[in-house]
């Protein structure tokens, strides 16, 4: 088994480059504990899901640098690139992860902005007189 598998999650503005290995299932988002780096829980939780999805949630430990992009786009691009980088690790969790969603790169992004308009869809306030 090598010791290391890699995976590039996106979402959003989001890029993570995601590392898989053995161990006792830490994981560390640039250089800080995920406690540390992620305030809310149910960010956590998203991160965490692909482990848990394949029954590695203690088995492995993750490394990852993400940029870009706030918070939740960030967890976001770790959950895919964890799941990515665990069909490395082994192919018979493609089923598991693919009915997830886990292997799906989220594809909305934010729309640009328009000539006339004061953002993507907003239109100037409208009077009468």
């Amino acid at each position: 088994m090598a010791d290391k598998f890699y995976g590039t999650g996106r979402r959003k503005k989001s890029v993570a480059r995601v590392y898989v290995m053995p161990g006792k299932g830490n994981i560390t988002i640039n250089k800080r504990d995920i406690d540390e780096y992620l305030g809310l829980e149910t960010l956590k939780v998203i991160v965490r899901q692909p482990l848990v999805a394949t029954d590695n949630a203690d088995k492995m430990d993750v490394i990852v640098n993400v940029h870009g992009g706030g918070y939740t786009g960030q967890a976001g691009a770790i959950r895919h690139g964890i799941a990515r980088a665990l069909l490395k690790v082994d192919a018979a969790y493609r089923p598991v992860l693919k009915k997830a969603g886990y292997l799906t790169r989220d594809p909305r992004m934010k729309e640009r902005k328009k000539y006339g308009l004061k953002a993507a869809r907003r239109a100037p306030q409208f009077s009468k007189r």
